[in-house]
């Protein structure tokens, strides 16, 4: 029986197109029918003759499908590569012919190559015709493309645009796709097909949850998505990360803020603070401003004596973390959270007066002079102590040098105090003057009575002169 001659109908010529974009499609093809006929790996393979072929073990194709039309299986399955691109069969073997690579498509229905040939009907017109002659293996499995004068270099570029051939290693699946570990470039994947790459992302991505924006912007033409079709699902995949190896780049990379050498998902707030909310469920960690490293050493250096590891944050998201819990519903342990679990656990280790040292002794046993300079005692005052450990103070991030409990009515000296006669007696009535007040550092009401507390003492000291 003779071939029979099938027009392909080109409309029109993608002139854009590579040899390695044809191969791209003939690939796709081939992974897509894998996937609908679960069947074994496709092949990409040379033989001796340096041709490549690119087969699938599915049920072969058939000149129907060399058409336009959308295929309605593909359409209707979520994951394949091809199923929302359009068919592209069609503008591969035009690609091919203009590039005078020669294909021979082998199944059990038949043999298939491209011809030139007069369009039926009108014979001044020669267009691309697909010669179907009997199939060469009746039992054939699967459909097989032969390529003559495609290059090593044309077939390593198309397998380049597939996650599957990509060797980089999946960090997280989520309902939106999976969030990958980037190679030297990040890259971005719809159902394991490269349409974009990044040149500031962290990670790479396989979207495999299409969007409304994304389907209208995808078509064979274009090889290159912009960041806006993408972006949305990006975010939503890295928000239904749970597992710490994600969190644990994510917040690495919060620490190049200050540098400026963040990467871009980074500089989505919620993303940020998200890394931050993993991290704190799945280890000891304490978030830190740069201001705070310097400028709360003390504290910091309790975090770690405590086998917290600290994480340096940017100070905007620190204000976003601030209340926030963490996925396990524990809060989110930033400097304040920190402290206020630190004084809720705090306990004073207080000192015997007869277990103080000499040079202590002689200090302490100053307290009923200084307090007689400003008449004594206040009524509400019972005890003077002295206590090895103190809490922090209210408006700061260190060790307060004095404190003042109403509730015991008592006030607590941190021991250090006794180094110098100095540093105890202002301590002293610095605490004096909140207990004669009942106020705090900040108020106006304390700073009236600590300027009292001043003039009494000089008022008796001139005197005593």
């Amino acid at each position: 029986m003779a071939a029979r001659l099938f027009d392909l109908n080109i409309e029109k010529v993608l002139e854009d197109w590579e040899v390695y974009h044809a191969i791209r499609e003939v690939i796709a093809n081939a992974l897509d029918e894998q996937l609908l006929t679960k069947t074994k790996e496709i092949e990409i393979f040379k033989d001796k003759q340096n041709r490549w072929h690119i087969r699938d073990f599915g049920r072969g194709l058939k000149y129907e499908h060399l058409t336009q039309n959308e295929c309605e299986e593909k359409l209707a399955h979520p994951n394949l590569v091809i199923g929302k691109f359009g068919v592209g069969l069609k503008d591969a073997l035009a690609t091919f012919d203009r590039h005078k690579v020669k294909v021979l498509i082998k199944s059990k229905h038949g043999d298939i190559i491209v011809v030139k040939s007069e369009k039926h009907g009108f014979e001044d017109i020669t267009t691309l015709h697909a010669s179907i002659s009997l199939p060469s293996d009746k039992n054939f499995q699967g459909t097989q493309f032969t390529l003559e004068g495609c290059t090593d270099k044309d077939i390593e570029i198309a397998k380049s645009f597939f996650l599957k051939f990509s060797g980089e290693t999946p960090l997280e699946e989520t309902p939106y796709g999976s969030v990958l570990k980037k190679s030297k470039q990040s890259k971005i994947y719809i159902n394991g097909l490269r349409v974009a790459e990044e040149e500031n992302f962290l990670f790479s991505y396989n979207i495999t949850s299409i969007t409304q924006t994304m389907r209208k912007a995808l078509n064979r033409e274009k090889t290159h998505l912009g960041r806006t079709a993408y972006t949305d699902r990006v975010k939503a995949m890295l928000l239904a990360c749970k597992e710490k190896k994600v969190a644990e780049l994510l917040a690495g990379d919060l620490q190049g803020y200050e540098t400026g050498l963040m990467h871009d998902e980074l500089k989505w707030n919620d993303v940020a603070t998200h890394a931050c909310r993993i991290l704190n469920a799945s280890e000891k960690v304490i978030f830190l401003t740069p201001f705070e490293l310097v400028n709360a050493k003390d504290f910091v250096d309790k975090a770690k004596g405590d086998g917290f590891r600290v994480v340096s944050i940017p100070e905007n998201i620190q204000q976003k973390i601030r209340g926030l819990e963490d996925l396990a519903g524990n809060p989110i342990r930033d400097l304040e959270q920190f402290k206020d679990e630190w004084n809720r656990s705090f306990k004073f280790k207080f000192v015997n007066p007869s277990d103080l040292t000499g040079e202590e002794r002689m200090v302490f046993d100053k307290t009923k002079q200084i307090v007689d300079l400003i008449g004594g005692l206040p009524k509400n005052v019972k005890k003077i102590m002295i206590s090895e450990t103190m809490r922090m103070e209210t408006a700061s991030y260190r060790e307060a040098t004095g404190l003042w409990e109403a509730s015991e009515e008592r006030i607590i000296v941190k021991r250090t105090q006794l180094r110098s006669l100095k540093e105890y007696a202002a301590t002293l009535l610095h605490e004096i003057a909140h207990a004669r007040s009942v106020t705090n550092d900040v108020s106006r009401e304390f700073e009236d009575e600590l300027t009292s507390l001043l003039g009494l003492i000089s008022s008796n000291v001139v005197l005593q002169k």
